[in-house]
């Protein structure tokens, strides 16, 4: 597949707590961000196009990242989601308590049960009514396709880092349909190979095609911390991708819990 930049313009696993449900209504930040008035579009947009292409970095070479309101809430309430599916909860906010969440999770569960625990965490998240209304207005096309791809860099920044989107071709013709992660912040935060495949790859190829009927592939660069979102591409069998036979990172502290080579 070529890919080419452009200018800047399921079943459960019985181990695992069944996710809990409540009749009283819940409005959920991550919904609110991603949900924004149609008036409010084009602020958003201005104000994530007048971000630096880079974000600083700290004193220990990490991305430095200044989380609004609106995202600390969305972070929050994932961190939440999280920590409820899996029974263990921390004390710490936004998004070092991701983090901490998912290392909990990556510590206890196998990859299997990771894959699970993260696709009911999404589903606790965001109201299934409103993924089943976007699975029906949008079925699979090329505006489809290319719609996700320019929501994802809009509205998943707080989550992945700043990312921008490429054109590839797709059946013999091109489309603007490739999320490009210019350096993930999970991947960056939690530098295990493992929670990225267990804790973000898999789950989110397996949520986004099981609500939206969009098939996508993650292709992360384990190099430079880069991924690929490409929409309208089936993933490969986790026999086959690439991205399972990596080494861990040399200081991974969780590498003895995932189904990774681990470097000595």
């Amino acid at each position: 597949m070529e890919v080419k930049f452009l200018p800047q313009t399921s079943t459960l696993i019985p181990s695992l707590p069944p996710p809990r449900h409540t009749h009283k209504t819940k409005h959920s930040p991550v919904l609110a961000l991603l949900t924004q008035p149609t008036e409010n579009m084009n602020r958003v947009t201005e104000k994530i196009r007048a971000r630096p292409a880079d974000n600083p970095t700290g004193p220990s070479g990490k991305t430095v990242y200044n989380d609004n309101w609106m995202e600390q809430l969305a972070i929050n309430h994932l961190s939440r989601s999280v920590q409820s599916i899996t029974g263990m909860t921390n004390s710490k906010r936004g998004y070092d308590g991701l983090v901490q969440a998912a290392t909990d999770a990556s510590r206890k569960f196998s990859s299997t049960q990771q894959h699970e625990l993260v696709l009911q965490a999404l589903d606790k998240a965001i109201p299934r009514p409103i993924l089943d209304l976007i699975k029906a207005v949008l079925p699979q096309s090329k505006f489809a396709r290319e719609y996700f791809a320019v929501f994802t860099t809009l509205f998943f920044v707080w989550l992945v880092g700043p990312c921008e989107v490429r054109e590839s071709e797709l059946d013999g013709r091109k489309e603007k349909n490739v999320v490009h992660i210019k350096k993930c912040r999970f991947l960056e935060e939690t530098n295990c190979v493992g929670m990225c495949t267990n804790m973000c790859k898999m789950p989110s190829q397996n949520f986004i095609k099981q609500s939206f009927g969009m098939p996508v592939n993650m292709v992360p660069n384990f190099e430079d911390m880069s991924c690929e979102m490409i929409f309208g591409q089936e993933p490969p069998a986790i026999s086959e991708d690439p991205a399972f036979s990596q080494p861990c990172y040399k200081i991974c502290n969780e590498k003895i819990k995932h189904n990774t080579k681990c470097s000595s």
